[in-house]
């Protein structure tokens, strides 16, 4: 293994004899003398599997070495070309995307989107007729997270792009930063509306190809066809025991916010671009215009580490669309961490000192390092005296560990004893489904509930009353559901807390409820003590309510022949059935219940 990286590093610089003025006047080997031993520490401290890093200095790279396994079970090493989720690094490619057909005139930056793209619906009109593409690429759009819509989900891209309607904003437009995946896959979708090409092949084309990135690709799938690719390691919990977990594959919809596989010597052509305007082999593969406006502030962040803990190094720093940028020590850093399950990434520059960083992480429990090797890279380049990042880190790392482990102590204190749940565990047994985060399903399985939720799949315990948990499961924690029952004393709903809010699983009705023949049955004109009103079926494939007089109501499919009113929970509405044909209609409510007869055709 030793033997390997020697080998590695002396032909990645034999490769680069004529350094540019730049590259020698920084000296990469005398300022890299003492780093092999610095991260050999690193890897044994913070128990991680590998570690890969590249350095690209004015246009070329200059260093790119692996340490540590990226397969720790097979004892493979990291090496330059080792293939590494980029997750959401990937971001930077999609909003350069975005500035190309900004210069081509297919989108502005800065009026509203949906001039150009009709069809984007946000929750409200306010919002469809301001956000703008700026808007949504920095994150501030005043939408909340809500990643558990798309994670180890399958929605298509447009699907995703669809349930943006549905996210209700947390705060004002463009007056704070709220990190938000569903805004960078909704605008991949806005380039294949615009262009008529996926993503992927608008990216492939108009970067990947023109900079030489031939390695990289999109899915696990298309990784594991060549050799040189990581495998990830975590750190089992509460142990320093290292195990395999899968990859995290599902990223059909979510591409263009995380779903990039590259390598360090792919990479680093990109940050030659990145950092010489665009350019690349003397050709202007991205215009100019495109670099400059994801470095363009858009939401500033507080100083939070100086005001907390004096920690001085990193000041002022603003997003942009696709990085951050900031003062670190004097210096210009633009940046973005990327993060999926097992796999960490880095890709950063000091544009103005022609200094870029490739760093890569496996490891769950090493997250933060890939922050601490790329400053520790940059002081060491610019003669900076080196800052205590790893010890800053690992002390953080270990409270955060001991609050965590006093916490899972602590689960249950509040349970109420001796409950039990209000109905048969037969009647939980269902599909719930929210308009943006999809179908919860509950099964049965081993006498247990069971929770299946975009394929996490666990065992629901009995808590109190119609509360049931899941286990803390290593991977994905403990999931609570709360059930709630309707007026009729039904289990009609779940209520689950999701990303940043509660969300709220409706109870799906019978599949027939939903074929227009079925519903077309229902349709017809009915009497009540002289007046007549009707029930219609409209486009959107609902049952309509039509009384003189009074508000359209909208029937909410619930049970076969059974529907609600939406404003109104303890109204049901039945069709009664005669021979294979509607003959009434009943109302039920707490008052009693009411047939109406159904007219017949003329």
């Amino acid at each position: 293994m030793h033997n390997f990286i020697k080998r590695t590093i002396l032909i990645v610089f034999c490769g680069f004899l004529s350094l540019p003025i730049l590259a020698q006047e920084i000296n990469i080997q005398k300022k890299l003398a003492t780093f092999d031993t610095y991260i050999e520490k690193i890897l044994k401290d913070w128990n991680t599997p590998g570690v890969g890093v590249g350095i690209v200095v004015k246009n070329q790279l200059v260093f790119a070495k692996g340490y540590g396994y990226r397969d720790y079970k097979n004892k493979l090493p990291v090496t330059p070309n080792t293939l590494f989720q980029i997750a959401s690094n990937t971001k930077l490619f999609t909003a350069t995307a975005v500035g190309m057909l900004v210069d081509e005139g297919k989108l502005d930056w800065d009026k509203p989107v949906r001039q150009y793209v009709p069809i984007i619906q946000f929750y409200n009109e306010d919002l469809n007729y301001t956000v703008s593409i700026r808007d949504m690429l920095s994150h501030r759009s005043g939408i909340s997270r809500h990643d558990m819509i798309w994670y180890k989900s399958d929605f298509s891209r447009k699907e995703l792009f669809e349930r943006l309607k549905y996210l209700e904003p947390s705060q004002p437009l463009r007056q704070g930063f709220l990190y938000n995946n569903m805004m960078y896959a909704s605008s991949g979708y806005i380039i294949e509306y615009l262009t008529h090409q996926t993503w992927e092949d608008f990216v492939r084309e108009r970067l990947f190809t023109p900079l030489e990135m031939n390695n990289t690709v999109f899915s696990i799938a298309e990784m594991l066809k060549q050799d040189d690719h990581f495998v990830p390691f975590n750190e089992k919990r509460d142990t320093t025991i290292l195990y395999r977990i899968p990859y995290y594959e599902d990223t059909q919809g979510l591409g263009p916010a995380g779903s990039i596989i590259s390598n360090i010597n792919d990479l680093s052509k990109w940050l030659i671009a990145l950092m010489n305007n665009g350019m690349y082999k003397s050709k202007q593969v991205i215009p100019s215009s495109a670099v400059k406006a994801t470095l363009e502030p858009t939401i500033a962040m507080p100083n939070r580490e100086l005001e907390n803990r004096g920690f001085d190094e990193r000041l002022n720093a603003v997003y942009g669309m696709g990085r951050w940028s900031v003062s670190y020590r004097g210096h210009y850093l633009a940046y973005h961490g990327g993060d999926l399950d097992g796999i960490h990434s880095q890709i950063s520059c000091m544009p103005y000192d022609s200094i870029g960083v490739i760093v890569f992480v496996i490891g769950d429990q090493s997250e933060l390092l890939y922050n601490v090797i790329s400053y520790n890279v940059y002081e060491r380049l610019l003669g900076l005296p080196e800052t205590p990042w790893s010890e800053r880190r690992l002390n953080d790392r270990t409270e955060a560990r001991k609050l965590d482990r006093e916490g899972r102590q602590k689960a249950g204190i509040a349970q109420v004893l001796h409950t039990v749940p209000s109905h048969f565990l037969e009647d939980y047994i269902g599909e719930y489904e929210h308009p943006a985060y999809g179908v919860l399903k509950i099964s049965m399985k081993d006498s247990l509930l069971q929770f299946d939720f975009h394929k996490i799949v666990l065992p629901l315990k009995h808590y109190h009353f119609d509360r049931f948990d899941s286990p803390n499961d290593e991977q994905y924690g403990l999931w609570s559901v709360n059930f709630k029952t309707n007026p009729q004393g039904e289990i009609s709903q779940t209520v689950m807390s999701l990303d940043e809010s509660e969300a709220t699983f409706v109870r799906k009705p019978e599949a027939s409820l939903s074929d227009p023949k079925t519903l077309q049955a229902y349709t017809g004109k009915y009497e009540s003590a002289g007046s007549t009103f009707d029930v219609s079926l409209k486009s959107d494939n609902n049952l309509y309510l039509n009384i003189p007089g009074q508000p359209v109501y909208k029937l909410i499919p619930y049970k076969l022949r059974k529907f609600r009113i939406l404003t109104f929970s303890d109204f049901v509405i039945e069709f009664l059935v005669k021979d294979g044909k509607v003959v009434s209609m009943k109302q039920i409510d707490p008052s009693g219940e009411y047939e109406f007869k159904r007219k017949a055709e003329q």
